[in-house]
């Protein structure tokens, strides 16, 4: 059985900095393109990054480029979303997916086959 576990949200404020994980299982991890995508109430999920199955290429909407990180550990089965500068509007449930099916990871949400259960992330200004 997959799962995929998100951790780290929580409450900042505006410029503060947040670290995201994501802890897979019962999946082989490597084989897996994984994505973070965020969602606010009332609109549709939305890309925030992406990583392939090797650590390269990686993605990013243009919203958090130049702010925020995504990386993997392998080992670790694990997947990071680093987030700097946080503003506003960066808040929302943030959900971690995984891919099977393409090596090189994808911007849209129906490319991936497994979600996390969600972690919030709320910036005060």
């Amino acid at each position: 059985q997959v799962q995929l576990v998100e951790s780290g949200g929580g409450l900042v404020q505006a410029g503060a900095s947040l670290r995201l994980s994501c802890a897979a299982s019962g999946l082989t991890f490597s084989t897996y393109a994984m994505g973070w995508f965020r969602q606010v109430p009332g609109k549709e999920r939305e890309f925030v990054a992406r990583i392939s199955r090797g650590g390269l290429p990686t993605g990013y909407a243009d919203s958090v480029k130049g702010r925020f990180i995504i990386s993997r550990d392998n080992n670790m089965n694990t997947v990071y979303l680093q987030m700097d500068s946080l503003k506003p509007e960066d808040t929302a449930v943030y959900y971690c997916a995984a891919d099977r099916n393409r090596a090189t990871s994808q911007n849209y949400a129906t490319a991936y086959d497994y979600w996390g259960q969600g972690t919030q992330v709320t910036v005060s200004s």
